[in-house]
């Protein structure tokens, strides 16, 4: 029907009764919306509805021209070229317009009409350049809108007030020019100390939107945005904040962040969770210095610690630990404020563990600076503060797991009050709450039976990466550099595992796509640490390839890693064939499974570490040998380990890493880490050198001792 009217509406439009014209205009938008392929017969008709005397018809033809722009770029191309000019000239009538009773609203001539060209003029000075140089051409002569309206119109009614931001919209939207976005920068510095919220919401949008195009502009505003942060309605106040958040630049943290930290103190519970998070995000971001960073978020911590997320804190801890001259300073801070606010619960957890690190620090006043006020802390104030933590009612799971192991710490670092320390940790031998339970039950062991290796265990944490810590935090966490032609496997710490690699998998516990093991004879090392974890063989009938030369070394903790697979045959099969090769059976009562015994004789390396499995013969009087295995090489590194072991102490085993540099360049600063489950002791020897030189022309050696302190015990889990 659209397409069959179409011609008719089109004559209409050139009727002679302006009310006919109008009717006809609009029904021409309607058309067009139905079936844009029309907008082409309607260009014309209404370009010539642009010169009307008549305000019903003008105003129909600018809306009908408004919508063929949108639905037509050869309307919008004919319209930049044919009617810009005599919009503006339109535009400028109007505004200058003398009083006209019929069209007069508030004291300002047809505000409908206003608008609706503003509108227009947006459209086609948007995205095009030489006709937004045409059109700012036009208004600089005649007097720019913005001026016009201002000048014409009171601020305080509403229809002044539309005027005025459509102006701004059409100033913002048109290509750059400095000085009308200033001027629309301005008025809308001027909405904001109007007393409609609905102005000040409006003008608040339209900041945040300038802020991509024009923010030294909006800089000057920042006291009056500022203030509408304080505001009474939630609207304006969460709107406000995010125009501040993009305020911040490095010039103006300071001062903007502790005007958002002073109104953090008297704010509204339920505004206190976006304005903590804003605050918290713009101290990550833009902190000049460690000491600053920290200071604000103790303040932040102290005021609204229960809204804190915990990355935020995760985050703050790893720049605590990477400021080493800041650590005396930090803990003192901390215990201070701990004595005022207790309520907080991340600010009771970044003070727990920084007074387990450095409680010493604390009570000896170390790395005291001039900015600090003296202060007297004893050994026994220092346990108090943690076990008031763990007694608070309030206090959750975390921070009563993490005070238990402050005070754990605090028995080491305060030896005079090992024995309160212990008393407050045998409380929680009854708690409902296993977690706790467990580790009150293994701290006093450790503190009654192994007090020879509490000081190794109890030694302060190692300097976090910062690096590490952000990228895992913004999921970007590098893969490390693999070998394999494949697609790498991604384990859940996001280390890429080469598809052959004699070790399967370094440091992840917890992955379940490591290769599974073969089981033929040269499984001489089936498990490093001799826990044996597998479940039932596999079913008979099934069988696996070995990978010869590839599973040396399985996995270096072998925990939560895939079990060796059987061959074809039943456990009856492996018992009788280990009795017919005459293998010694009698040892059997410390393995966890017979699952990882071998159906030939028994290999000489068995089991390096640990006594779950039968003990292999010894040939010679200083230990077995063992063979050599590359734990790791890529393109520009190879590292080997060779093992070893002392008679007469089989639950020890020497490792000697040697390290080849295979690409062009010399390592400097070369250092090797290593991490172990907490049953065994890891002891590093200085590494050789701490330069590797380039293309294998020489390596670095490094002997790794590793003691296993349940030697011979079977473990449960």
């Amino acid at each position: 029907m659209a397409r069959d009217l179409a011609p008719e509406v089109e004559r209409l439009l050139q009727f002679r009764d302006p009310n006919i014209r109008k009717k006809a205009a609009l029904c021409s938008i309607r058309i067009i919306k139905k079936v844009p392929d029309l907008a082409e017969n309607f260009i014309n008709p209404a370009a010539s509805l642009l010169k009307e005397k008549h305000h019903g018809v003008l105003i129909t033809g600018v809306q009908l021209c408004t919508d063929l722009c949108k639905v037509s770029s050869e309307a919008l191309e004919y319209f930049r070229k044919k009617c810009t000019d005599g919009l503006v000239k339109t535009l400028r009538d109007i505004a200058n317009s003398p009083y006209a009773p019929e069209y007069d609203i508030a004291g300002i001539t047809d505000p409908f009409l206003h608008i609706r060209l503003l509108r227009l003029l947006r459209v086609l000075g948007q995205g095009d350049a030489d006709a937004s140089d045409s059109m700012n051409d036009i208004l600089a002569q005649d007097v720019l809108i913005a001026n016009i309206v201002a000048t014409k119109t009171e601020s305080n009614k509403n229809a002044g007030n539309a005027i005025l931001y459509e102006c701004v919209e059409t100033i913002m939207s048109i290509e750059d020019n400095g000085g009308l976005r200033v001027l629309a920068i301005n008025i809308l510095g001027r909405f904001l100390s109007n007393r409609d919220n609905n102005i000040r919401y409006v003008a608040l949008n339209m900041l945040t939107k300038a802020m991509t195009v024009e923010a030294q502009a909006v800089q000057r505003h920042r006291a009056t945005i500022l203030e509408c942060v304080k505001d009474s309605d939630a609207s304006i106040r969460k709107r406000a904040l995010e125009l501040v958040y993009l305020l911040v630049n490095e010039t103006n943290v300071k001062p903007l962040t502790k005007e958002l930290i002073d109104y953090l103190e008297v704010s509204d519970q339920d505004f206190k969770g976006d304005l903590t998070a804003k605050i918290c995000s713009i101290v990550e971001r833009f902190s000049p210095e460690k000491i600053w960073y920290i200071d604000q978020m103790l303040k932040v911590l102290s005021e609204a610690g229960n809204f804190v997320k915990d990355d935020v804190w995760h985050a703050l801890i790893v720049v605590i630990s990477n400021a080493s001259d800041l650590h005396g300073y930090t803990v003192r801070a901390l215990y201070r404020a701990l004595q005022t606010s207790t309520e907080q619960e991340t600010l009771v957890r970044v003070a727990v563990w920084c007074i387990g690190e450095y409680g010493d620090m604390l009570v000896n006043n170390v790395g005291m600076l001039d900015i600090e006020d003296p202060i007297t802390v004893t050994e026994s104030d220092a346990v108090d503060a943690v076990e008031v933590a763990i007694k608070r009612h309030t206090s959750d799971l975390t921070t009563k797991s993490m005070a238990l192991i402050a005070l754990l710490k605090l028995s080491s670092r305060f030896p005079s009050c090992s024995e309160r320390i212990r008393e407050i940790i045998v409380q929680n031998k009854g708690s409902l709450v296993l977690e706790l339970q467990q580790r009150s039950i293994e701290f006093n062991s450790i503190l009654q039976k192994h007090q020879n290796i509490r000081s190794a265990l109890v030694e302060r944490m190692p300097v976090l990466d910062e690096a590490t810590f952000s990228g895992r935090r913004a999921g970007s966490l590098p893969a490390a550099a693999s070998t394999s032609t494949g697609t790498p496997h991604k384990l859940p710490n996001g280390i890429a595992k080469p598809a052959a690699a004699p070790i399967a998998d370094l440091l992840d516990l917890s992955s379940d796509d490591a290769p599974a093991p073969s089981s033929s004879g040269g499984d001489f090392l089936q498990d490093l640490l001799g826990v044996d974890l597998s479940p039932a063989s596999a079913p008979a009938g099934t069988s696996q390839p070995p990978k010869a030369g590839t599973d040396v070394l399985l996995d270096l903790l072998s925990i939560g890693t895939s079990p060796p697979a059987q061959s074809s045959s039943s456990m009856s099969d492996i018992l009788s064939s280990s009795q017919d090769n005459k293998a010694p059976l009698n040892n059997l009562n410390g393995l966890t499974s017979l699952s990882s015994l071998s159906p030939t004789t028994t290999s000489p390396m068995m089991d390096l570490l640990d006594g779950f499995g039968p003990s292999p013969q010894k040939h010679e009087e200083n230990g077995p040998t063992y063979p050599s295995v590359v734990a790791y090489e890529s393109s520009s590194l190879r590292m080997t380990f060779n093992f070893s072991k002392q008679p007469g102490n089989p639950q020890t085993t020497l490792i000697q890493a040697t390290f080849t540099n295979l690409s062009p360049n010399a390592y400097n600063d070369f250092l090797f880490q290593a991490a172990v489950p907490k049953f065994l002791q890891l002891h590093l020897d200085p590494a050789s050198s701490n330069t590797l030189p380039a293309s294998g022309n020489g390596s670095i050696t490094q002997t790794l001792k590793v003691t296993n302190s349940q030697h011979g015990k079977r473990l449960s889990y």
